[in-house]
């Protein structure tokens, strides 16, 4: 007789609506955890997280770099808990006590989620619209790339970029910008989920914002699909649908209840930005069926989420092409892992170096944005990495170089008309950096940084390797006036922290400020550059080298010991100024140092005994540069310090030709030689 067994009753199957609970539980018990927080979001659209992560998404979580994984933006970056859900529940390195530390100092889940602190997330977000933006990038680095290593019957790139947004990224006018472009390049890949819940802070947003939003993107060539944001099946089928359209990206409008499970408080502002509270987090297990205690999820519910196996064997089959591929095309092979590996050519390093000296024999005399357009068009060649762009400003910022082919709907190239969109420029710069393979670079006028300027910080914030290149960068731009002269740009972009500014004073200085920008791995760039020519400036060749910290003695004191000595510290267009005021000063038996100061930032991250050396203590200082005067007080002294003077501008500019310009606010050499004398008579009362 056969031993009797017990037999288990078999486990109940685990339902889309336990995998969306958990979501919504997860998101309510960290954000009460914290007291702080956004559940609002994540509890409307865990059906949709749901929809794409179990049944489409192709990603690794024991990888969050592979190469060819689809890439997802959380646009709406305030529900930050329904991506931390998301990215613990597949497989992530986030353990559970993360998510209990929500929002908490030292946490690997921030407030916002916060790219290179939190495995598994691609973007910085928040500041609402730019992950969009952001995702317009990427989806555009995935169709450069496939049109660059793709081969018939050897496919390496290939995925999507998904992108959830909320009414307040569609409310954001960088989405209006983003998105039109993106129907204009026919980004076919990229996928757009919108949390179509019409609630934002203020309450319902019938009040204020009631486009026809479907109709919106059909106007910019996008696919739209509508469904019900809490059918997952419906979701499902729309996301098919919307990876098989190919020449048009899509726009999947998830109709949903923001909160939703929460008796008392879904559909309202309520769940927006605040915690459920205690009562209505109880009251909302009790009409979900969730009977865990906080922080606990069931293993099955763990096992039906987990990522873990199938992205595994996605990468591995991945793998398996890409080793083939390597070896029918070696070259393109180890080219491809150069780049996704942003590393330069073994050969940049040389190429760069041997092009400065070539600029230093040639001492020529033109403005710093041909300078600039000089460079690129030698580098370039080089880098098929870098890919340039301008708000619509190409023939006057010089961003486009012999090589240059034209990014459009139909063909790939090296080059992005962004058309009037300096901020989605910028951010769409910033997505094209995040995914990989590319070092973007953007130009326009530095006055119009100000439209750029959030997407300009999130790249600093971000430690992108991205070149923003502003011309046109003071009174000098002439005739068009004080709307279009730069006087408080520079030193507002100079406040960004892990943002170096450059203002190179000729082509040597631009030449090293492009090789540092594409080098520096830690951060972005900005390049401020001239719309004027200005003369070449003669340096030892030992200052070449010195170029590269930022700020160096270009011409040293002269005369005899007993002479008085000044140090003037100039930039860009103002540096032949202060080398003109300096022979005007010698013979009056004082001795002047011009000391040229092409970036700030990297001048104080020098040791500081170098920067005692270029900038000794007891000699009075007199700094000169075509833009405000606040910025330069930490080199000079306050105001009221008789050793430390500007020579700047504190007011707007007029309309009237450059050259007047310069004399009208005392941007002569006259006047700086005369403040010279000014400073030495106070110093010796």
């Amino acid at each position: 007789m056969l031993d009797s067994a017990i037999v288990q009753p078999a486990a109940a199957p685990v339902r889309d609506a336990d995998l969306a609970n958990a979501i919504r539980a997860l998101a309510m018990d960290a954000v009460e955890a914290a007291k702080s927080g956004h559940p609002g979001m994540p509890m409307g659209m865990a059906e949709i997280a749901v929809a794409l992560w179990t049944r489409h998404l192709r990603h690794n979580p024991a990888n969050p770099r592979w190469a060819d994984r689809d890439r997802f933006v959380l646009s709406n970056g305030h529900g930050s808990m329904l991506q931390y859900a998301l990215l613990h529940l597949s497989g992530y390195d986030l353990p559970i006590d993360e998510l209990r530390r929500f929002r908490q100092l030292g946490s690997r889940t921030p407030g916002h989620p916060e790219v290179g602190m939190t495995p598994g997330v691609e973007t910085t977000t928040g500041p609402l619209g730019q992950g969009l933006a952001n995702g317009v990038g990427m989806a555009l680095a995935e169709r450069l790339l496939a049109a660059t290593f793709n081969r018939p019957g050897h496919t390496i790139v290939d995925h999507y970029t998904y992108v959830f947004a909320g009414d307040g990224c569609l409310m954001e006018g960088i989405s209006h910008e983003a998105c039109s472009l993106a129907g204009t390049l026919r980004l076919g890949k990229l996928i757009v989920l919108y949390d179509d819940n019409g609630i934002s802070i203020d309450g319902p947003t019938s009040g204020w914002f009631t486009d026809d939003t479907p109709k919106r993107f059909e106007s910019y060539g996008w696919d739209v699909i509508s469904v019900d944001g809490h059918d997952v099946d419906a979701i499902d089928a729309a996301i098919a649908e919307a990876k098989a359209e190919c020449d048009r990206p899509t726009l999947i409008a998830c109709k949903t209840v923001i909160g939703k499970g929460a008796p008392t408080k879904a559909g309202t502002a309520d769940t927006h930005g605040a915690a459920l509270g205690e009562r209505e987090v109880a009251a909302t297990r009790a009409a979900l069926g969730w009977t865990e205690p906080p922080f606990s999820i069931p293993q099955s519910i763990r096992d039906a989420w987990s990522a873990l196996a199938r992205g595994g064997a996605v990468e591995a089959e991945w793998s398996a092409r890409f080793a083939n591929y390597a070896t029918v095309f070696p070259e393109l092979g180890a080219e491809f892992t150069r780049r996704i590996d942003a590393r330069l050519p073994a050969e940049f390093d040389a190429l760069a170096t041997q092009f400065i000296a070539a600029q230093a024999q040639k001492a020529e005399t033109v403005a710093t944005r041909k300078a600039s357009q000089q460079t690129i068009n030698a580098y370039a060649a080089l880098l098929p990495e870098m890919i340039g762009g301008s708000a619509d400003l190409t023939g006057s910022v010089f961003t486009n170089w012999s090589g240059t082919k034209a990014v459009t709907g139909d063909a790939p190239g090296n080059y992005v008309n962004y058309g009037v969109r300096e901020f989605a420029m910028a951010a769409i710069a910033n997505g094209l950096a995040l995914h990989g393979g590319f070092i973007p670079y953007v130009g326009t006028f530095l006055t119009f940084s100000d439209y750029m300027r959030n997407a300009v910080r999130m790249a600093a914030l971000m430690k992108l390797r991205a070149v923003f290149v502003f011309t046109h960068d003071s009174i000098g731009l002439g005739e068009d006036g004080p709307t279009h002269q730069s006087i408080e740009h520079a030193a507002s972009l100079r406040l960004i922290p892990q943002l170096d500014v450059w203002r190179p004073c000729d082509t040597v200085e631009t030449a090293v400020a492009w090789k540092h920008a594409l080098e520096r791995s830690d951060g972005a760039s900005a390049l401020l550059l001239t719309r004027q020519n200005v003369a070449f400036s003669v340096r030892e060749p030992s200052a070449l080298a010195a170029v590269e910290r930022g700020g160096y003695v270009l011409a040293d004191f002269g005369g005899s010991d007993r002479a008085r000595r000044a140090v003037i510290i100039a930039t860009g267009s103002e540096v032949p100024l202060a080398l003109r005021a300096r022979e005007a000063l010698a013979g009056e038996n004082i001795a002047v140092r011009v000391v040229s100061m092409p970036c700030t930032q990297l001048f104080d991250r020098q040791d500081a005994g170098y920067r005692h050396g270029v900038l000794p203590r007891e000699v009075p200082r007199l700094a000169v540069e075509a833009g405000a005067t606040e910025g330069w007080r930490k080199y000079v002294g306050a105001v009221d310090d008789p050793s430390g003077a500007v020579v700047g501008i504190d007011r707007y500019g007029e309309s009237a030709p450059a050259p007047a310009l310069f004399e009208h606010f005392g941007f002569t050499a006259e006047n700086v030689a005369q403040t010279v004398r000014t400073l030495l008579t106070a110093g010796t009362r």
